[in-house]
């Protein structure tokens, strides 16, 4: 049995363990550790985590030797190791929330810097007022434009559905032709903690309308969570683990992992990806998007790491990410979940990761790079490294 096989039926087997230990019927604890598998994966029986981490343990030591090449090896060598940090926060053992972010997402560890935080508060003070939307200050001039940009909420399935169709025929005339016959219907749902969730197997994207949308948030999410980010990715993983061509660990999503950054990663650039963003509206979105997410990012700091209370937190990211308290809070509400804290880094960091090297992609290597980014299994690490 190769170390690919033996990873895959071990991750399974941890999830089935996992699983194993009462918890709520929450929505992020159904998901379990392997919230989508696209292949059939036996899990390896495990006692109980010791036994999971002896395994782990065994796996790694094989390494660099089993891999099938230098970038596979590292690679393997972050899963693992991101691995047993899981297993030591099932455990309940000694372990950091940096130590966290650092093994499980392979991120960097600490707060967003302000500089980087204003900077994207100044491109949004730009394009506000290239929009006619100046004069305030730049918290009272977004809140009117956001006001006036906010859809309706029985329009908001209708718009996305418009996106995901435009996001379609985009990758399919640039990117991946053999998507033309994919779809995800957008369905409404409320009193859930995200956003937007891709539900793979029933092809349908779940949208929160407990939430304010403007057409730039679902234009967004229509390409992060359909055309060309998690629908795309994980339907040609399906494909690439069927006929041998992708090793069978890729046909697993794994929260929290070093896989987690480049999942996100990858569908946070779908914009750039389809060459969609069209003007000072588009622009402004990209910053407040980052902003956002950063400052998610930094909330999960302060609060696992620097011991802040969420009545601490939210004044601080509502007044930095231009968004009212009770909206702000309502979007940090997973950081109280154990095996989702770290997760959150893997969206300003998966984003960040990609963007620095898809800058470096010209033109012509743009099919390459796409064939390379989505058909390995990589880390912010191994991408960097061995993409040339």
């Amino acid at each position: 049995m190769t170390i690919d096989i033996e990873l895959a039926e071990l991750t399974a087997g941890i999830d089935a363990l996992y699983r194993r230990t009462p918890r709520s019927d929450g929505f992020l604890d159904k998901e379990g550790l392997i919230p989508v598998a696209m292949a059939e994966i036996t899990p390896t029986a495990l006692a109980d985590y010791v036994e999971a981490r002896s395994k782990l343990d065994a796996l790694k030591a094989r390494l660099p030797a089993d891999a099938d090449s230098a970038m596979r090896a590292g690679y393997l060598a972050e899963m693992i190791d991101s691995l047993l940090a899981l297993v030591t926060t099932f455990e309940s053992g000694d372990i950091s929330f940096a130590d966290r972010v650092a093994r499980q997402i392979r991120v960097q560890t600490q707060l967003v810097p302000q500089a980087e935080l204003d900077g994207y508060r100044n491109t949004i003070r730009e394009k506000l007022d290239v929009l006619g939307y100046g004069g305030g200050s730049l918290e009272d001039d977004f809140a009117r434009y956001e006001a006036e940009a906010r859809l309706p909420t029985d329009q908001v399935l209708s718009v996305l559905g418009d996106f995901i169709h435009e996001a379609r025929d985009r990758t399919v005339a640039t990117m991946f032709p053999a998507m033309a016959n994919e779809w995800m219907e957008p369905v409404g749902v409320t009193q859930v903690p995200f956003s937007a969730y891709c539900d793979f197997h029933a092809r349908q994207v779940l949208l929160n309308l407990d939430f304010p949308y403007t057409r730039f948030s679902l234009k967004h999410l229509a390409t992060h969570e359909v055309f060309p980010g998690h629908l795309v990715h994980m339907k040609l993983r399906e494909e690439m683990v069927a006929d041998g061509r992708m090793p069978l660990d890729g046909a697993q999503v794994v929260t929290s992992s070093a896989s987690s950054a480049l999942f996100e990663g990858i569908a946070d650039n779908g914009m750039e990806f389809l060459d969609w963003l069209e003007g000072p509206e588009d622009e402004m979105g990209v910053a407040l998007q980052r902003l956002r997410s950063a400052l998610r990012c930094n909330a999960a700091w302060m609060m696992h790491q620097q011991g802040m209370t969420p009545d601490q937190i939210v004044p601080i990211v509502a007044g930095q990410g231009l968004q009212d308290p009770v909206t702000a809070r309502s979007r940090l509400a997973f950081l109280h979940h154990d095996l989702r804290a770290p997760f959150v880094f893997a969206y300003y960091g998966g984003e960040m990761a990609v963007h620095a090297v898809w800058q470096t992609v010209p033109p012509e290597r743009r099919a390459e790079f796409w064939a390379y980014i989505y058909g390995n299994m990589h880390t912010p690490t191994t991408l960097a490294r061995y993409w040339r």
